[in-house]
């Protein structure tokens, strides 16, 4: 286990709009805002785009990503962190659950995901944490690591 302990700072309340895309608009938006870290809660409506939904093989050493694409709008519930690249570039991790009919499917957006309509976020400023997003080589993606 590697932990850092942080503080809370900011927070702040935002519409995603449609045709805004996950991750990159709160991406970008941590960007201008000067946000290294956070926790970000949204709720609203996806419409296209490619979730990953788990490992083709979860004994692989390396790891080859489940696509799925979503195709329809669909209902959306998601979490996520924002901690800055080896660059320094804030870089989101968030998985949803998106829902349509009877049909569910739960995936992260790394993708990327369209908002439909609109969505609410909201994102907790978190200070005084070291953790960054760095490869690993064993996992060959991002991982949060101490600095």
């Amino acid at each position: 286990m590697r932990v850092s302990e942080g503080s809370i700072g900011r927070i702040f309340v935002i519409r995603l709009e449609d045709g805004d895309k996950l991750p990159d608009s709160l991406e970008e938006f941590a960007r201008e805002k000067n946000l290294s870290s956070g926790l970000c809660l949204l709720l609203g409506g996806a419409g296209d785009g490619t979730l990953v939904t788990g490992p083709v093989d979860g004994e692989a050493k390396k790891i080859i990503p489940i696509l799925h694409a979503l195709g329809e709008v669909h209902e959306l519930a998601a979490v996520g962190t924002i901690f800055p690249d080896a660059q320094g570039a804030p870089r989101l991790h968030m998985h949803g659950s998106f829902g349509r009919g009877n049909t569910a499917r739960v995936g992260c957006v790394r993708r990327g995901v369209d908002i439909w309509r609109l969505a609410e976020c909201v994102v907790v400023e978190i200070l005084g944490t070291n953790m960054r997003r760095v490869v690993d080589p064993a996992f060959g993606f991002e991982v949060l690591s101490p600095e």
